[in-house]
């Protein structure tokens, strides 16, 4: 098959990091791949100035990154007009896939000979308050087929459209994550993933680390994010690696006894299953696609959403475990993680696709 991914820019997302392993292991399948993204805008003459000035704190914010578009076995090519209208850039193909809401309303206006429409749908993204929610719903409530990832979105979706719907859950690069059989740390750690945006819930998680800091006074605390803080300050004791290198990563991962995950909403959660991966039993809100990774009491447990007692009291429980019951919990965590791999995703992904192109 001929296929193309329209993204909306190149960062260091978890969801442009799914597309480009898909993009990856459909190119080694077989398949002719191309990831099609829009001109970068860059900032204008009075932006650059302003921001050089540091005019009333102004400050010109770029997260482009293609680093997850390097060393790639497909095409990833700009197009200029994507956005205008105008398409013959546009490689013809079986199947275009829309990743974002936006890049919804772009293929609709594409002639047939770009693809068959299918929306990927990693989040729902009607909890962006900030975008045109009108707009938002419209793409879900379209006619165009959807493959998305977690059981609580198939069910959003199939309330919204009468549009097909296939689930194909993300997996872990298990040769980037990954850990021996470990004990416990010496000093407990927990670990986060720092983030700004609202709905990863990290003002909750300071909440429950300061809870569990006054109760196991030499708690250890790591963290990592693309961005660094800005808005919410960080304990001088939480140690903060900014965007770290895959292998830093799963380094951070396995220095826990515990990953804390607070968000409010979550498509999937991908730090989630790569912590289990390395070994790491996960506390979690009780959020969207956690809840189909985290077996309470087994690998880990659910809290509701905004429960900071409930949070730090499971925390807790598990920094405590002696070490034969951690060492359970940890090796649950493992044998999940281990259960489903990205080559098992990517055949329910290109069946989906197959499945798309005869009806």
């Amino acid at each position: 098959m001929k296929i193309t991914f329209i993204v909306p820019t190149l960062n260091l997302s978890g969801g442009l990091r799914v597309v480009s392993i898909y993009a990856e292991r459909l190119s080694k399948k077989g398949h002719d791949v191309t990831v099609v993204y829009p001109k970068a805008d860059l900032p204008s003459f009075k932006q650059r100035v302003k921001h050089f000035l540091k005019w009333k704190g102004y400050q010109f914010n770029s997260d482009f990154n293609s680093r997850y578009f390097e060393q790639i076995d497909y095409k990833v090519i700009t197009i200029n007009n994507l956005q205008s209208g105008v398409f013959d850039d546009v490689p013809t193909a079986d199947i275009v896939i829309a990743t974002w809401w936006e890049t919804v309303e772009w293929i609709s206006e594409f002639p047939r000979e770009k693809g068959l429409p299918i929306y990927f749908v990693q989040h729902l993204e009607t909890h962006i308050t900030i975008l045109p929610l009108e707009r938002v719903e419209a793409t879900y409530q379209s006619s165009i087929a959807k493959i998305t990832i977690a059981k609580w979105l198939v069910k959003q979706m199939q309330e919204k459209s009468t549009a097909s719907v296939a689930l194909v859950p993300n997996s872990v690069e298990h040769a980037l994550f990954y850990s021996e059989a470990r004990g416990k740390k010496n000093t407990p750690t927990i670990g986060f993933l720092f983030s700004e945006t609202g709905s990863k819930g990290v003002a909750i998680a300071l909440q429950v680390i300061a809870r569990l800091k006054s109760e196991v006074p030499d708690l250890r605390v790591v963290c990592f994010g693309a961005q660094a803080a800005e808005l919410i300050p960080l304990p001088e004791y939480i140690e903060f690696t900014l965007k770290p290198a895959q292998e830093e990563i799963r380094e951070l991962y396995a220095q826990c006894d515990v990953w804390l995950c607070c968000s409010t909403l979550e498509g999937f959660g991908l730090t989630v299953l790569e912590a289990m991966a390395c070994r790491t039993p996960v506390v979690s809100t009780k959020c969207g696609g956690p809840e189909d990774m985290v077996i309470d009491g087994v690998n880990g447990y659910l809290c509701d959403v905004d429960d900071v007692v409930s949070l730090a009291a499971a925390t807790k429980d598990i920094l405590t475990l002696e070490s034969e019951a951690w060492h359970e919990f940890s090796k649950a965590a493992y044998d999940f993680s281990n259960s489903y791999s990205w080559d098992d995703a990517a055949d329910l992904f290109e069946a989906a696709l197959i499945e798309r192109l005869k009806d």
